[in-house]
């Protein structure tokens, strides 16, 4: 894990796409996509779910089962915006995706639309 310094706000945890991957694969991660529904439409990382940061609520966030919540967008300044908003509400959300879904698709990793 890597944590992001000089930045405003609390530190934010990031995981690689290599690292989220195994997780979602081991059946450890729930991502979801902060992204306007027409970027999610247009490609996604598998199983995530959409909920776009112009409507985020950490209130609504989507019950993990056990699992880890990874937010994403498509750089890291949209998911890091919506952990700030996490943070402010106390929620158990704290890591993003390094790099968001460009790096995702740079790894060649699968990706669902």
């Amino acid at each position: 894990m890597v944590f992001g310094f000089g930045k405003s706000g609390p530190a934010h945890k990031e995981v690689t796409a290599q690292e989220l991957h195994a997780m979602i694969q081991a059946g450890e991660a729930l991502v979801v996509d902060v992204r306007e529904s027409n970027e999610f439409a247009d490609g996604h990382i598998p199983g995530a779910i959409n909920m776009p940061l112009s409507t985020f609520q950490a209130s609504k966030l989507p019950d993990p089962k056990g699992r880890k919540l990874i937010l994403n967008c498509l750089g890291g300044k949209r998911s890091a915006m919506a952990l700030d908003k996490c943070s402010t509400a106390q929620a158990a959300v704290d890591t993003h995706l390094a790099g968001g879904f460009g790096a995702w698709q740079s790894a060649g990793l699968p990706v669902e639309r």
